[in-house]
């Protein structure tokens, strides 16, 4: 919105606040009224961290975080003074501000706040951690409407968040593109179509090793990296070859007298190693490109959306054209995916927040959990998987809102009722995901990119659950099939079963049906390009024509 607007709506808001907030029941209301319908936070619930736990001699909790702004804010009811010092559990006294700067000192520098907001719901007072000496700034929820800009930097991730993801994922596609015309020339001066498939494969297999040591995946940090050095280049085409097979092989299958270096690697599965895949020589700079560049970059901070369209742009621009590939960016894709379902998942998930009753508001989130993981949801022009990856991506990190809400102990020391080593609350799964994509790297990129995300969102539940779970053995994504979309058959591929994508399946396949055998049929697919590149209507419902 702009200026204008942004002024109006944060009047609206202070009207809709006055004499209001109750630091238990509000805090979270206030907060997603003032993200969303001042500053335009689309997903407030992804974007905000309440009571997030730090350990001081005892464990304390953090009253919201953003940590895509790096703020913190100490919340309290209405009514108390922001200057005015309380007893803290230790017996210390200190102000909000006070209490808050403790919580940063005894986070990781890394996630330490810029910025402390403390707020009362009348006033806010702003303290900037570049200038820790200086008084704060304070903001009167009565002048707002005027003074609404001098909070902007809590969504401000123009230049952190949002730019070093994309900054991170580009520079990891130059490296991709600097693999793959490294190894091209090993293939000859003609490569056949295979060769360029068996490159394609041959890529994939690597970017998941280089994210896998970086995420922890394989075990450790590294452990491609050294396994690498163990080899000249004459020897890393048949180590990479014994490598891949080993990946695709169970501890208890593998030959008892393995290699140490093959047999520290852990087992994959997903099909990604399973079809033999023939490594071309390797030279000497290639070799050292991979150790001493590919191996030394920080694939775990890559954005698996943004990524996969990168990845992707190693093919051949004809080809690309050919196939009709292009980017979407995440802002573009919301526009989709919002209002087709995830704005109304995140109603129903405000609304449960606002049950004033324990039992009532976690029954209605646990549903609301399940009603995610019952959804199927299908693009039957995947591309890279750009929107089936962030369609994941938002859905699990809404299941990771409910989580904080409803497996941790009032301590978040511990999780209500379950065995740990048994225990899994991750119920949306990356097999509820169906796509089909003509070009067979796009189908390969697709998959990496939604194991990628699957890891990086489960990180995250571990954060909250405070216990680690295996990744590996990866879930096959059978779901996700090369072919031509107008020419398969939809329901082979997204089997009706209920769950979100039911009536919207239905309906795009009946109006495919009818297309197929109707003479206005490339009149109708060119509205259809023009729609995709239209900003979407709005209306939740079924799809008319």
């Amino acid at each position: 919105m702009n200026y204008n607007q942004q002024k109006k709506a944060a009047q609206e808001f202070a009207a809709r606040w006055a004499g209001k907030g109750d630091e238990k029941q509000d805090s979270q209301r206030f907060w997603f009224d003032l993200l969303q319908n001042v500053y335009g936070v689309d997903d407030p619930a992804s974007f905000l961290r309440f009571e997030q736990r730090v350990k001081l001699s005892h464990t304390s909790f953090i009253d919201v975080m953003i940590p895509a702004t790096h703020t913190m804010i100490e919340q309290k009811s209405l009514g108390k003074d922001l200057n005015a010092p309380i007893k803290q559990s230790d017996g210390t006294f200190l102000t909000p501000g006070q209490q808050a700067r403790r919580y940063a000192a005894a986070l990781p520098y890394s996630e330490r706040p810029r910025w402390i907001i403390s707020c009362n719901f009348a006033e806010f007072q702003i303290y900037d951690m570049e200038r820790p000496n200086d008084d704060p700034e304070r903001i009167a929820l009565k002048n707002l409407g005027e003074e609404c800009y001098r909070l902007q930097f809590m969504v401000d991730v123009k230049s952190s968040h949002i730019t070093r993801e994309m900054d991170i994922s580009r520079d990891a596609g130059t490296l991709v593109g600097k693999l793959y015309n490294a190894l091209l020339p090993a293939y000859g001066d003609n490569p056949s179509e295979k060769d360029l498939q068996d490159l394609n494969k041959l890529i994939v297999r690597l970017v998941f090793c280089l994210y896998a040591e970086d995420a922890g995946i394989f075990g450790r940090r590294n452990m491609f990296h050294d396994f690498l050095l163990t080899f000249n280049a004459s020897d890393v085409r048949l180590g990479l070859m014994e490598l891949f097979k080993v990946l695709d092989q169970k501890t208890s299958e593998r030959d008892r007298f393995l290699d140490q270096k093959y047999a520290d690697f852990p087992y994959v599965n997903g099909s990604l190693f399973s079809e033999s895949v023939p490594v071309p020589p390797i030279a000497e700079e290639t070799r050292r490109l991979l150790i001493d560049e590919a191996c030394n970059f920080d694939w775990a901070q890559i954005s698996p959306t943004i990524f996969g369209a990168i990845f992707e742009s190693t093919l051949n621009p004809d080809t690309r054209r050919k196939g009709g590939m292009h980017y979407t960016s995440i802002e573009n894709i919301h526009k989709v995916i919002d209002p087709l379902f995830l704005d109304d998942y995140r109603e129903k998930f405000q609304t449960a927040m606002e049950e004033k009753t324990l039992a009532k508001r976690l029954t209605k989130l646990k549903n609301l959990q399940e009603e995610l993981a019952s959804g199927r949801y299908f693009d039957p022009a995947a591309g890279s998987g750009n929107f089936l990856t962030e369609s994941y991506i938002s859905l699990r990190r809404l299941e990771n809102d409910i989580l904080r809400e409803t497996v941790t102990d009032k301590t978040g020391t511990g999780v209500l009722g379950f065995a740990e080593e048994e225990w899994n609350p991750i119920k949306v799964k990356i097999n509820q995901f169906y796509g089909i994509e003509i070009n067979d790297f796009a189908v390969s990129v697709a998959k990496t990119a939604l194991w990628i995300a699957e890891s990086q969102m489960m990180h995250e539940t571990e954060d909250i659950i405070k216990k680690e779970m295996d990744f590996l053995p990866l879930t096959t994504n059978a779901n996700i099939h090369e072919g031509n979309a107008l020419k398969m058959d939809w329901h082979d591929i997204c089997p009706l079963g209920g769950g979100a994508s039911k009536s919207l399946f239905w309906e795009i396949r009946h109006l495919w049906d009818i297309l197929c055998k109707s003479k206005v049929k490339k009149r109708i697919c060119s509205m259809f390009m023009w729609m995709k590149k239209a900003s979407p209507i709005k209306k939740r419902g079924r799809l008319t024509m």
